[in-house]
């Protein structure tokens, strides 16, 4: 540590000198003057972090460290790769956009004190101005023109692709020990030792505060305290029911992680009190947002607002400035031996609880030239490394062993209605369970009977799909379909399978909806025997950029994904809520899910616990599990998974039947023009007609 400290002083000294005289090439002493200037900052925050300095200092440093990035600042920030490469040309623009936005990464970590994290950042930061300062002062000496005094390109790349390389062992290894070991507790100790009603523990993270997290924290202070333990207890019992369920003894793990937006500390703090009465402790984490980690789409652990979802769209793919075979092999080899050094901790992890939030503005990102993008070579390898990491933690953390969770409620955002729609969404969260059982069971028993199932779209939607079902030996005790009830998955509402490839062809097509905090229009994706044959939408001005647009954040750059799951959502009370409060686009996919039926890219709901034994409520096993992609890690595991499961919903008013049919063509029509029309179904339609 000595060693780190000595560092830190160092870098610290020689960023003053380049904030007051840049020795660089005229055009780049602005950069690296702003650049100082916002690590000075940091160190700041770092060097005065646990002063108690009041609410409003913390919400202007906050401000201050955040602003760049925010609003009409971001036009002219460095941290934009449009503007660095309009000012630096295209290569030298997005590797220094890169190294400004690595930069900003240091924020939390000044917060949390870790040193050597920043520490590395910065002594990146004076090694590269150092290449600058020195070309320049050799083109100074010998005469030479000012476009000679900048450092060849391919040596910055260079230098920036050994500190990715070099560095990914000790990300990995914090990033491992931080999801089993519960004694990382920066984030519990945040939530569990603070006054909550004094709401600047929340700037003690380090994450952007907005006002909608600052009024999430105080609503949630307002509310009686058996409001708050309603939400944990939901929370919590779905977590342990999952492993009822599933046969799976929780008596053996040790440690749960915990996922939330910033705000909801009171609540996180009574689940916290419930998992213990359970033997767990709990792990939470920081959702990075790092070269060595992107978490741009789909959160993992804690996280604050976003300062700006276009800034983290620019450059989730900045990895394309070094992604090789060589980076992929080394990335792959330190997640083994992070997994390694805390194996018999990685053994007793229980999974995750996730508390998701939905209200936040839609997103539709504008696409960028100047933004790194990855080209077909390094699709392909991205691909390699998301599977081949997945196989890694597999081995580590038996999925067979583990459960999990997901709890969602609206932010203030969401509009003026916030506590009408927070007070909804609980009850959706706490509805009879045993209705729905009841009503799903109905469908599922003429499920089970049926050989394929076709879905049709109406009112411009062009859905016109045939799934094939899997065929059942011995129906009076095993089920095609899971009932899904309020465990896992939270609320209530579907019944859901792994549908058979062979034989599953057609159009899915769904005229608006939200995959990963990501808007689409009119997504369309055909399938051939039950794989992504064909994908479109209109989001942008060409063809390219569309299918770009998918190919990256719904297919994750695999040339072809299977459908992986196919259900049919009951849930009528959360769609019209929905309705009543126009807020169908912002519902997140846990709920919307449930709102029609809805089809999943990408791995089976099984995926790497199929041998786990799974019943519905009336005895029956549920035994569609695999597909003819997942069987294949009974031979060749590395083409069995995906590591990625994207549910895309079809909303009753856009579905115009769902049929089933028997291996003699019987048809058993489930719904037809958005309505429930199965006997024994129907009063699912009054929550319609109310």
């Amino acid at each position: 540590m000595d060693m780190i400290r000595e560092r830190y002083a160092l870098s610290c000294d020689r960023i003053r000198e380049i904030a007051a005289a840049q020795e660089v090439a005229g055009i780049y002493k602005e950069f690296y003057r702003k650049t100082a200037e916002f690590v000075l900052l940091v160190v700041d925050a770092y060097d005065n972090m646990g002063k108690d300095t009041g609410l409003e200092a913390m919400r202007a440093q906050n401000a201050a460290l955040y602003a760049d990035i925010m609003g009409e600042n971001y036009a002219l920030s460095y941290a934009n790769p449009t503007t660095a490469c309009a000012e630096f040309g295209q290569d030298m623009g997005q590797m220094l956009s890169f190294l400004y936005t690595e930069l900003r990464a240091m924020i939390p970590y000044a917060f949390e004190q870790r040193m050597e994290d920043m520490v590395i950042r910065m002594e990146l930061f004076v090694e590269i101005y150092n290449a600058f300062a020195y070309a320049y002062s050799e083109t100074a000496l010998g005469n030479l023109p000012e476009k000679a005094a900048v450092p060849n390109i391919e040596d910055i790349k260079e230098t920036l692709y050994w500190f990715v390389s070099d560095y990914s062992e000790t990300d990995a290894r914090q990033r491992v020990q931080s999801l089993v070991d519960a004694d990382c507790d920066f984030a519990v100790r945040i939530v569990m030792d603070s006054d909550l009603n004094d709401i600047s523990y929340l700037y003690k993270y380090g994450e952007y505060v907005s006002p909608d997290v600052e009024k999430m924290a105080l609503y949630l202070n307002a509310l009686p305290e058996e409001r708050i333990q309603l939400m944990a207890d939901t929370y919590t019992e779905g977590y342990r029911m999952g492993f009822v369920k599933a046969h799976i003894d929780l008596g053996k793990k040790e440690t749960v992680d915990l996922h939330y937006m910033l705000g909801f500390e009171r609540v996180v703090r009574a689940a916290i009190d419930n998992f213990a009465k359970m033997g767990l402790r709990p792990t939470i984490y920081r959702s990075e947002n790092h070269i060595f980690t992107k978490t741009v789409v789909r959160k993992k652990g804690y996280f604050g607002a976003d300062a700006n979802k276009q800034f983290l769209y620019d450059h989730k793919d900045d990895i394309a400035l070094f992604l090789d075979k060589r980076l992929v092999n080394r990335k792959l080899e330190v997640l083994t031996t992070a997994y390694e050094a805390v194996k018999d901790k990685a053994a007793k992890y229980a999974g995750p609880a996730v508390i998701e939030v939905f209200g936040e503005a839609p997103f539709a990102p504008e696409s960028r030239k100047e933004a790194c993008s990855l080209d077909e070579a390094q699709q392909k390898l991205s691909a390699e490394l998301k599977g081949a990491s997945a196989d890694i933690v597999s081995r580590y953390i038996n999925q067979e062993e583990r459960s999990f969770t997901i709890i969602a409620f609206p932010v203030p955002s969401i509009g003026a209605h916030f506590q009408e729609i927070f007070d909804e969404t609980i009850k959706l969260n706490t509805l009879d369970y045993t209705t729905y059982e009841r009503i799903q069971g109905t469908i599922i028993d003429t499920l089970n009977r049926a050989a394929y199932v076709e879905i049709k779209g109406m009112n411009g939607n062009k859905t016109d799909l045939r799934v094939a079902l899997y065929p059942l030996s011995n129906p009076e005790k095993e089920s095609i379909f899971e009932n899904c009830v309020a465990d896992v998955n939270i609320p209530v509402g579907e019944v859901f399978t792994s549908p058979v490839l062979e034989g599953t062809n057609g159009k899915l097509h769904v005229s608006r909806v939200f995959l990963n905090a990501l808007e689409y229009h009119n997504l369309e994706i055909d399938f051939r025997e039950g794989m992504t044959a064909d994908y479109s939408c209109t989001n942008f001005g060409t063809e390219k950029e569309n299918k770009d647009y998918i190919r990256e954040n719904v297919l994750f750059h695999y040339d072809s994904l299977p459908m992986g799951e196919f259900a049919i959502g009951t849930n009528t009370t959360a769609y019209m809520t929905a309705k009543k409060y126009n807020i169908a686009n912002l519902f997140p996919i846990l709920i919307a899910e449930k709102t029609g039926p809805h089809f999943a890219i990408g791995d089976t709901c099984y995926s790497r616990s199929e041998e786990v034994k799974v019943y519905n409520e009336d005895g029956r096993e549920v035994v569609a599990k695999d597909n003819a992609i997942s069987v294949l890690r009974k031979t060749d595991p590395s083409k069995a998974y995906f590591a990625c499961h994207t549910d895309i919903t079809i909303p009753y008013d856009e579905l115009g039947s769902i049929v089933a049919y028997d291996k003699d063509n019987n048809a058993y029509p489930i719904i037809e023009k958005g309505r429930f029309v199965l006997a024994g179904t129907q009063e699912l339609n009054a929550a319609f007609d109310d």
